[in-house]
Order: structure tokens, then C-alpha cells, then sequence
């Protein structure tokens, strides 16, 4: 399905990002898989065909321009960006200083941003673009206990719907995801975090999240990749600006 495409997947390493890239190579796509770890990089790219590596930092202008470089010298135009670099971490917002503030905002909202528009040159003389972000519940809703967090996640949807519109009738579209919690280090790293806090246990944590979910479980990495896949294929050509929820109900 998407034979001889060019994509590229932030945070590609692990999780959502690991499990949309190897979806997309599946189905024929070269995968450029970025991110900051190089050994996990490798490691993912050694273990599933069509997945290259490369490291750079979302947050940093010059590394994310350099690297996405290299990538099109080496694979070709990306036409199909996945946005998916991010950090999830809850604090009050009286507690939240402002370097603490902009390092979300640097790595969620600037790395999407950058990401992007080092990407958009090539869809726009390729003709066709499917450009994803992957944002948050958070992005629909407000996270309690993490308002820098939900706000760069809002921030991502706004930069999707203000693009879609400006890209209509190119051939290129952008729609963000917004995943609830799902079964990834992210959450494991969380529920450690939401138990030291609130002085609860880890099970109790867990339990807080997956009340959360509207169907009372957490999402599979797998299910936000299929629902990209679709999105990058050729029967999506009609969505455009759209966040598609994945949380198990209605937020």
C-alpha cells in the first residue's frame, strides 16, 4: 500500500512511535525512525526490516534540520510525517517553573513543529503529504494535575487544524491522534510517579489510569498504529484536520 514512500517517525524507538513504524514498513514504506537514544534506534531498526535510524533531537532547530536532511538525501522526499516525539509528565502548575514549562513545550509542541515544516517541502513537490501529530486525550480535554502537559498537547491540535487548512487542495493532509493512556514506558514511568506523589501504591496508581479510560483498560500501542495506517493510506484522501480519539468512549 505504500510501496516507494518515504516516512518519518519521531520518538520511533519505542511505543506508539515504534509500533506506527513498523506498521508502515509492512506495508512497503521506507521508515526513517528518529530519536535521541541511538541504541534503541538500532536496536529497533536491526529488528524489523525497512527501519533506519536516526538520532536527533526534536527540541534542538539545527539537529532536527540536519537530520531530516540526511534522511532525504538518503531515502528520498518524506511524505509521510509522523509527529510523535513527546514527554508526559504531570505537575501542579504552581509547582511548574517556567524551564520545567518550556521543556515541555520544547520537546511536545517545538519538536512537532520543527519536525514538520523541515518535512513539508517535500510533500508539497510530491504532490501528496499525510502529515500526523500525535497528541493526546489531553489534547481534547483538560489532564488534571498536568496543565503544561495538556497544553502542548492543545497546542498540537491547533497547529494540525490551522495547517489542514492551508494545505487544502495540495494533496497533503494532517490530522492529529490523540491516544488515552496506553501500554507503553510512558505510563509505566507514570504510574511510579502519580504513587511516590499522592503516597498510594503502584496497583492503585494503575488503577487511576485505567479509570480514566473509558473502557476501563489500557490502549494497545498496536491500535494507534493501524489507526495512522489508515490515515497514510490511499481511502483517507477526505480527512482533513480531524483529531481521531482513541480512548475507548467518548472523552
Amino acid at each position: 500500500m505504500l510501496q516507494g514512500r518515504h516516512a518519518l517517525v519521531t520518538g520511533g524507538g519505542t511505543g506508539i512511535g515504534l509500533a506506527i513504524a513498523q506498521a508502515l514498513a509492512a506495508q512497503g514504506a521506507q521508515v526513517t525512525i528518529a530519536g535521541r537514544r541511538a541504541d534503541v534506534l538500532q536496536a529497533a531498526a536491526a529488528a524489523t526490516p525497512n527501519l533506519y535510524p536516526l538520532t536527533m533531537d526534536v527540541a534542538d532547530d539545527s539537529s532536527v534540520a540536519d537530520g531530516i536532511a540526511a534522511a532525504i538525501a538518503a531515502r528520498g522526499p518524506v511524505t509521510i510525517c509522523i509527529a510523535n516525539a513527546g514527554i508526559a509528565e504531570g505537575r501542579a502548575l504552581t509547582k511548574t517553573d517556567l524551564a520545567w514549562w518550556r521543556r515541555m513545550m520544547a520537546i511536545n509542541l517545538d519538536g512537532a513543529f520543527l519536525t514538520i515544516r523541515a518535512c513539508l517541502p517535500g510533500m508539497r513537490e510530491a504532490g501528496w503529504g499525510r502529515i500526523l501529530a500525535i497528541s493526546s486525550i489531553a489534547g481534547v480535554r483538560g489532564l488534571k494535575g498536568a496543565p503544561a502537559y495538556t497544553a502542548s498537547k492543545h497546542g498540537m491540535i491547533g497547529l494540525i487544524r490551522s495547517l489542514s487548512e492551508d494545505m487544502l487542495g495540495t494533496g497533503i493532509t494532517c490530522n492529529a491522534i490523540c491516544p488515552a493512556y496506553t501500554e507503553t514506558d510512558i505510563v509505566t514511568n507514570n504510574t511510579t510517579s502519580i504513587a511516590r506523589r499522592a503516597g498510594i501504591s503502584q496497583d492503585q496508581a494503575l488503577d487511576l489510569m485505567l479509570s480514566a479510560n473509558r473502557h476501563g483498560r489500557l490502549v494497545a500501542p498496536s491500535e494507534v498504529a493501524q489507526a495512522a495506517l489508515w490515515l497514510c493510506g490511499p481511502g483517507s484522501s477526505s480527512v482533513n484536520g480531524q483529531t481521531i480519539e482513541i480512548a475507548g468512549g467518548q472523552a
